[in-house]
């Protein structure tokens, strides 16, 4: 089994509450800050070992000087939700994020912190050529990484089609679609797609959606960053839902 780390206060004391049993060793740098000495407490009482180092030392085994003073050495072990669980869990309100390859580690981990905000219930991304969960990702998730299931499949488009055939809408993004986010009902199942930075969402992956809208752009700007498009989806979705009586 390989070992992996976490790094940020946030992250950290989400993966300590959520899957202490797979966590080995917290690092930190300073026993004063109380922030740092909640998670020392934390990680105490669930019996892992505590380690104090100067910030040098935190910054050589993250690779970052963004730690926060804190580091959470973790086993890697199998993923708390697979696709065919995913298939299995599916309610009538469930809500999923599919990622159509996203390359940068801080969308992802912005959109995986935007996922748990909304409460999503998985988030599926592309086995090949996406970035993959590390530790920039739950650095900028922010504990998100740790509370929102990441389902790596191999193909999108047939995993699209898998979910419909579960009872899940499939929505997805595009320039050129006619209706907008705001013309849309989301009652039920839903599963929003997003493209990739730049290039938005492959062929076949546009032509597997039920339902393809654009967000309105009123300024010079063409198109907004993929993980802020992310969240103003969600949040309408939310929106929706709550005007509707469902969320």
């Amino acid at each position: 089994m390989s070992s992996s780390v976490v790094i940020g206060i946030h992250a950290v004391s989400r993966r300590l509450q959520r899957a202490p049993q797979q966590c080995t060793e917290l690092i930190c740098a300073d026993k004063r800050n109380p922030r740092l000495l909640q998670l020392i407490d934390q990680a105490r009482q669930a019996g892992i070992e505590v380690r104090i180092e100067d910030r040098a030392h935190l910054t050589q085994l993250s690779g970052t000087s963004k730690h926060q003073g804190c580091l959470l050495q973790t086993l890697d072990s199998a993923p708390l939700m697979d696709f065919q669980q995913c298939l299995q869990a599916i309610g009538p309100q469930s809500l999923l994020l599919v990622l159509d390859g996203v390359q940068d580690p801080h969308n992802l981990g912005a959109c995986l912190r935007t996922a748990d905000a909304c409460g999503v219930d998985a988030v599926i991304i592309p086995r090949d050529r996406a970035v993959k969960v590390n530790t920039t990702v739950r650095k900028v998730a922010a504990g998100g990484a740790e509370s929102v299931p990441v389902i790596e499949v191999t193909n999108i488009a047939r995993s699209l089609k898998d979910l419909q055939q579960a009872g899940v809408w499939v929505f997805g993004t595009s320039d050129g679609a006619a209706n907008s986010l705001y013309e849309h009902d989301f009652s039920g199942p839903v599963a929003l797609v997003m493209g990739a930075e730049g290039s938005g969402l492959r062929r076949l992956t546009m032509e597997s959606c039920d339902h393809l809208f654009k967000l309105p752009m009123h300024g010079q700007v063409e198109s907004l960053n993929v993980s802020v498009a992310t969240g103003v989806c969600l949040y309408e979705i939310l929106r929706s839902r709550s005007a509707c009586g469902r969320a």
